[in-house]
């Protein structure tokens, strides 16, 4: 039986890389365009060998159909654009053009590669400061430039779905921790933050009181939903992804590091993140496998890499 064939946009970054190794465990042939912008080059490149492996160094914004020289295309799994929310503030421009207008790109390529099925990975910050546990009926308020952005590629997915039939899901990504996280640049993620302190012998720079709460999905769970969706019937859905349990920062400094110090709180910030996950349980009979302590102290084993 010929192999399945998918395209990974942003397939060197953290949660990229790791759906690629699953992917390839899966004996599946893999596309990956990215820009290596996201520091994550040296674990990336462990595929080079790998004769079902391809790798396009491109910027998603430049991508042509050319570019890929394949007539036929099982998945798309699009995770490459722009993070963090402080520098969507000072260069709203980029993110737009990256996250909605390279995702137009995305989407025109894997149209005229006849494309089974786009996955989108879209972000949780569309629902800006949300009640919760937050399901995916909650309204969209975004209250950043990124948060915006990122929404706006989720449109244009379901548009394109709407005025060219490409069967699309997309996955609202609440956080997601785990091996290869990104601990570059100034704003990120908080374990990339904590992480950076750490290895830098810093003091863990809490964020108001630390009672704060983050819905913490490991990696290997998250893909593992992501890949899900190859076997799954469903199609043009949202789903939220989340571990179901909040935990708070301070539990998470405190797995970590006890040296820490307290700056002041950030406006627009929610207290607490927590999905609403039923339905991704329920249509892709997945769930998280990976205990929060568990995965902190797996990370903690490779902490230099």
């Amino acid at each position: 039986m010929k192999k399945k064939l998918a395209l990974v946009t942003g397939g060197a970054g953290f949660i990229g890389s790791h759906l690629v190794d699953l992917l390839l465990k899966k004996n599946f042939r893999v596309i990956v365009v990215d820009n290596l912008s996201g520091g994550h080059k040296k674990n990336f490149y462990s595929h080079h060998k790998n004769k079902n492996f391809k790798f396009i160094n491109k910027d998603i914004n430049n991508l042509k159909k050319e570019d890929l020289k394949i007539k036929k295309l099982d998945f798309t799994f699009h995770f490459a654009g722009k993070g963090d929310i402080v520098p969507s503030i000072e260069k709203p421009l980029d993110y737009i053009d990256v996250n909605l207008n390279g995702t137009i790109k995305v989407l025109e390529c894997s149209r005229y590669a006849r494309i089974e099925k786009f996955v989108y990975a879209a972000s949780s910050s569309c629902y800006g400061i949300a009640e919760v546990p937050t399901n995916e009926k909650h309204k969209i308020q975004p209250e950043y430039p990124y948060a915006l952005s990122k929404y706006l590629g989720e449109q244009a997915a379901f548009h394109w779905n709407k005025v060219y039939g490409i069967p699309v899901n997309s996955i609202r990504i609440f956080n997601t921790y785990g091996k290869r996280v990104k601990t570059t640049g100034v704003y990120g993620a908080v374990f990339g933050v904590f992480f950076r302190q750490a290895l830098s012998k810093k003091a863990l720079t809490i964020v108001g009181d630390g009672n704060q709460k983050r819905d913490f999905l490991h990696v290997k769970d998250a893909v593992e939903a992501f890949y899900a969706l190859n076997n799954s019937k469903y199609k043009n859905q949202i789903y939220n992804l989340g571990a179901g349990n909040p935990i708070k920062i301070k539990t998470l400094a405190n797995l970590i590091c006890n040296k820490q110090i307290k700056i002041p709180k950030r406006p627009g910030e929610p207290e607490v993140t927590f999905a609403n996950i039923k339905k991704i349980k329920r249509d892709l009979n997945w769930s998280p496998k990976i205990r929060f302590e568990e995965g902190v102290k797996d990370m903690l084993k490779d902490i230099k890499s």
